[in-house]
């Protein structure tokens, strides 16, 4: 039995429908059997546009189950093939805020590794360019700022994906030696402790595309939630 549970509608036409996607909840089905974004948004439509059949779907991109933050699916097949095309040659923009551990050395910087995911384990790792399967991965980041926590020293960033790989954000800065706030996968920290995050230090705040069918420049944004972020607000550390 699924556990009912909603998502915040940013908007929504005939078209699109952009939501907040809560830290924890799966973007779409999977092996867990909790409830997920995809389908409780498509309960919400049903209920809330009184409609006598199944809304259509579809997911545009995902985002790991411990990130929160805006998320965009399409209401049509041809919305869909739109939005998979803006993907695709990078017209769609996604940027993050993270909670790091540790201070990066540099204020800014972009990151270029090749990823490989392995299917059975639910990982991806940093291997050689050359790699049979690797895929390029990129992001570029800005440090907003750098506080000393009862945590031990913790960097504040926003993060633009310029790829939009399996596990990218979190596998990249980990394989610097500056694992995600509370990521239990790739951090080193927090590998080893016995207590389950179901968020970690990353949230989705904005994302940009045309229209699938206006062609409007749309971006939608959303404030970091979570326990990370809200230690950080209670030190004032911005």
């Amino acid at each position: 039995m699924r556990r009912k549970r909603e998502v915040k509608i940013l908007y929504k036409d005939q078209d699109i429908a952009v939501c907040e996607k809560p830290a924890g909840m799966p973007t779409a089905d999977d092996k867990s059997g909790d409830m997920d974004v995809f389908h409780s948004l498509k309960n919400q439509l049903f209920f809330e546009e009184n409609l006598d059949r199944e809304p259509e779907l579809y997911v545009i991109h995902r985002l790991d189950r411990p990130v929160g933050g805006v998320m965009l699916f399409a209401r049509t097949k041809e919305a869909a093939a739109e939005l998979s095309r803006q993907i695709r040659e990078h017209i769609f923009e996604k940027d993050y805020q993270a909670i790091i551990n540790g201070w990066l050395p540099e204020e800014d910087g972009v990151f270029t590794d090749y990823l490989l995911k392995d299917d059975k384990k639910n990982t991806s790792c940093t291997v050689p360019g050359e790699t049979q399967g690797a895929k390029k991965a990129e992001l570029s980041y800005e440090v907003l700022d750098m506080v000393e926590t009862g945590e031990g020293k913790l960097t504040y960033c926003l993060i633009h994906l310029m790829t939009g790989r399996h596990h990218q954000i979190r596998v990249q800065f980990a394989a610097r030696g500056f694992g995600l706030y509370g990521d239990t996968k790739y951090n080193k920290k927090f590998q080893k402790t016995k207590k389950q995050y179901e968020e970690i230090g990353l949230y989705a705040t904005r994302i940009s595309f045309r229209h699938p069918v206006t062609g409007e420049a749309c971006t939608f944004k959303a404030e970091p939630k979570g326990k990370a972020f809200l230690m950080l607000e209670e030190l004032d550390a911005w």
